[in-house]
């Protein structure tokens, strides 16, 4: 039995899905004729309480073309030193938009309104680049799945609010989030300018995320989205993926992160392990204690079991649980870990 827990990215579509799959209606939607990309971006734009959403084939480029739409060349953008949009999307931020970060030192990947106000740079010094966006990620990828107090994120609001400078939202994981929160989509769309939805990690879609925002901003992000390549053809195959999903793959995410607690528990009872992050979601981040053993070689002790993890560098290995890991492969992974 092979266990694969390196992302919640590496799920198959489920039976459902991909019944739904193939009997969509599809055309050509380039010429925004394709029925079930139509019906996906509506069912989008209606669930977060905005006007207007665009299916892109990937979360970074759902990113990118947000970034995009709030800056301009010169403009320099304010996130978390972990963000997504900063470590993990290509040097995109810069590449595409001509855009620098300011990069803010918060907790697991949690920034304050104090702390983004502070990095905003004079407008009228011409000397130092113009702030003009903040990007938030939520769930944070590299924090560990961490959860944002939505109080803290109105209060960045009004920051925004305050100094002119938009929003925007990476809603990778935003679904953990609202699950294990208690939250709702209308809180977040009446927020943020703009949000980027995965659909392809949690929800467990072979591909694709939407992005939300104004009609004025989306039928920007729409010719944004050609520029970069990302106008797909009979996309509702894909889009079905993703209505069936937000119709029935949210609600066992709290199953996901069941299973990563009680991981947690199981790594915290280990001698060689020397930190655990705190577990909030599906992800669990760990440090093993060098003088017992090193990252790579408890990697290669769960590799000789058939159980895949991932490395996140400096010594931290990372764990995500994800909707095709089974209840048996859960068994058998905490005996294994228990055993090591």
């Amino acid at each position: 039995m092979k266990i694969n827990l390196i992302s919640d990215t590496v799920t198959k579509p489920s039976p459902g899905m991909l019944d739904a799959m193939m009997s969509a209606k599809v055309g050509d939607d380039v010429f925004k004729a394709d029925p079930s990309v139509n019906a996906l971006e509506e069912k989008a734009a209606q669930l977060f309480n905005k006007e207007a959403a665009l299916f892109f084939p990937s979360g970074t480029m759902a990113n990118q073309t947000a970034i995009k739409l709030h800056t301009n060349p010169g403009d320099q953008l304010i996130c978390d030193k972990y963000a997504h949009v900063y470590n993990y999307e290509g040097g995109g931020v810069s590449f595409n938009s001509g855009v620098s970060c300011k990069l803010v030192d918060g907790d697991r990947g949690m920034i304050t309104a104090e702390q983004v106000e502070a990095a905003i740079n004079p407008p009228d010094f011409y000397h130092s680049p113009l702030t003009s966006l903040v990007c938030i990620e939520n769930t944070t990828n590299k924090g560990g799945g961490a959860c944002w107090d939505f109080e803290e994120l109105k209060r960045i609001k009004t920051v925004c609010e305050k100094h002119s400078l938009g929003y925007h939202l990476d809603g990778a994981r935003l679904w953990n989030a609202l699950v294990a929160k208690g939250e709702s989509t209308t809180q977040y769309g009446d927020l943020f300018d703009t949000i980027s939805i995965c659909l392809s990690k949690g929800l467990g879609c072979p591909v694709g995320s939407v992005l939300v925002g104004s009609e004025e901003e989306i039928n920007k992000a729409l010719r944004i989205r050609k520029i970069f390549g990302g106008g797909m053809r009979q996309s509702g195959f894909l889009a079905a993926a993703a209505s069936y999903a937000l119709e029935h793959q949210i609600e066992r995410l709290s199953e996901d992160h069941a299973k990563a607690t009680e991981i947690g528990v199981v790594l915290n009872d280990l001698p060689f392990i020397k930190k655990v992050e705190p577990i909030e979601t599906n992800i669990i981040i760990f440090e093993i204690e060098e003088e017992a053993m090193s990252a790579e070689s408890f990697v290669d002790k769960l590799n000789q079991h058939e159980i895949q993890i991932i490395g996140m560098g400096q010594g931290k290995l990372r764990i995500v649980t994800h909707m095709d890991y089974t209840d048996e492969m859960h068994q058998k992974f905490l005996d294994i870990l228990r055993k090591l």
